[in-house]
C-alpha cells in the first residue's frame, strides 16, 4: 500500500511518501537559492511520491525569520518556478507549497525573538505574546485580517503559475492562523474572535479564496495541529469539528501535526506520536488524512496505513537524513518505486 498511487481530484501521487514542509533559513529577501534547488531536487530523485516545499510567507512580516522563503513578488516566483521545472521534467514526483504567516511567532532567529532593529513588529489576532518575555504583537484590525485573505490568494497564485501542483495552507504550530484558532491566544470580540465558528472564520476566508484558483488539476491540503495539549485550549474534538467544516470547503487532506501555540507545552514524543491524531479525523469525518511525525521506517509507514489511520505519510527528519528514503524503502520487496535510470546500478 505504501507504494501504492492516490489521488486528489485529478492529481495521482504515485505513493504515498510525502517530503514534510521543513523551514531551511536559506533565503535571500524570501528568494529560493541554489541550496533549495539541490535539496528539493535530490528528494525528487529519491522517489518520493510528494515534495512540500517549506513554510512560504505570504507578506515578509510573515516570515518566521529574514531567511525564510516568501511569495509576494515574481522575483521569488520565478525561483520557485526553477525547482518546479526541474522536479517535473527529472521525474515523475509531485510538488506542493505550504503557505504561511508566523504572526506573533515571527521576527526570530534560533527559535528566540530579535530586536526591531533586525526583525520587525509581529502581529496577532489579540494582543498577547508567544512567550512572556516576547514584544507585545500589533492585533490585527478586522480590515487587517480581511487584507490577509487576499495575500495568502495572491501567493497561491503565483504558486500555480510558478507550476506547483498542490497548495497546502499552514493553520498549524502556533503560527498566525493556529492563533485564530485557539481561545488561549484569540480573545477577539469581532467576527474572528469568540466562538467556535469565529475563530475559524479566518482559515474557512483563505480556504475560499484560495479555492476560487484551483480547478480539478490542483488540490487544496491544510495543516492543522490537531491539539495543543492545553487545558481550555484547541484540542482533537475541535479539529475533527474543523475537518467537518473543510471537507465542505474541498479540502482534499488534513495535514495532522500537533502543538506549537503554548510556550512550555508537555509533549511525550515516541515514534508516530501524532497517528492517532489523523486516525480520529479520519474515522470521525471519513476525510483523507496524512500523518507526520517521527515516522522513520517504511515498516511503522505501512502499518498506519494497513490499519486506516492516514493516507500520506509526511516524513521530515528521516528525509533530511536520507534523500532515497523511498526508494531504498523498495529495496528487497516486490514493491516497485522510481529510481533514476543513472542509478539503475545501485540497485544490486
Amino acid at each position: 500500500m505504501l507504494y501504492s498511487p492516490i489521488k486528489f481530484r485529478n492529481l495521482e501521487i504515485k505513493n504515498r511518501w510525502v517530503m514534510s514542509p521543513m523551514c531551511m533559513y536559506s533565503s535571500n529577501d524570501g528568494v529560493a537559492t541554489d541550496f533549495h534547488y539541490v535539496h528539493y531536487g535530490s528528494r525528487a530523485q529519491g522517489g518520493t511520491g510528494l515534495l512540500m516545499v517549506e513554510a512560504t510567507g505570504v507578506v515578509p512580516e510573515g516570515r518566521i525569520t529574514n531567511k525564510c522563503m516568501g511569495l509576494w513578488n515574481d522575483e521569488q516566483k520565478e525561483s520557485l518556478k526553477k525547482i518546479v521545472d526541474f522536479v517535473h521534467q527529472n521525474s515523475d514526483s509531485k510538488i506542493g507549497i505550504q503557505l504561511g504567516h508566523a504572526g506573533r511567532k515571527a521576527s526570530t532567529w534560533n527559535g528566540k525573538q530579535i530586536s526591531l532593529e533586525e526583525g520587525w513588529e509581529t502581529v496577532a489576532p489579540s494582543k498577547i505574546p508567544y512567550a512572556e518575555e516576547e514584544r507585545i504583537p500589533h492585533e490585527l484590525s478586522t480590515e487587517e485580517v480581511k487584507k490577509l485573505v487576499q495575500d495568502f490568494k495572491d501567493a497561491a497564485k503565483r504558486a500555480l503559475d510558478a507550476g506547483f501542483d498542490l497548495i497546502e495552507i499552514h493553520a498549524a504550530h502556533g503560527y498566525l492562523i493556529h492563533q485564530f484558532l485557539s481561545p488561549l491566544s484569540n480573545v477577539r470580540t469581532d467576527e474572528y474572535g469568540g466562538s467556535f465558528e469565529n475563530r475559524i472564520r479566518f482559515l474557512v476566508e483563505i480556504v475560499e479564496a484560495v479555492s476560487e484558483l484551483l480547478d480539478e488539476n490542483h488540490p487544496l491540503f491544510v495543516r492543522i495541529s490537531g491539539t495543543e495539549y492545553a487545558e481550555n485550549g484547541w484540542n482533537i474534538e475541535d479539529s475533527v469539528k474543523l475537518a467537518e467544516v473543510l471537507k465542505d470547503k474541498t479540502v482534499d487532506l488534513m495535514d495532522v501535526s500537533s502543538g506549537g501555540n503554548i510556550a512550555g507545552a508537555k509533549i511525550t514524543l515516541f515514534d508516530g506520536y501524532q497517528v492517532p491524531l489523523a486516525a480520529q479525523i479520519k474515522k470521525e469525518t471519513g476525510m483523507k488524512t496524512g500523518a507526520v511525525g517521527l515516522i522513520k521506517t517504511s515498516e511503522l509507514a505501512e502499518e498506519i496505513l494497513q490499519k486506516e489511520e492516514a493516507d500520506l505519510i509526511f516524513v521530515a527528519r528521516e528525509i533530511l537524513r536520507n534523500p532515497y528514503l523511498a526508494v531504498q524503502g523498495s529495496f528487497g520487496t516486490e514493491d516497485k518505486c522510481d529510481f533514476p535510470h543513472q542509478y539503475d546500478r545501485a540497485k544490486i
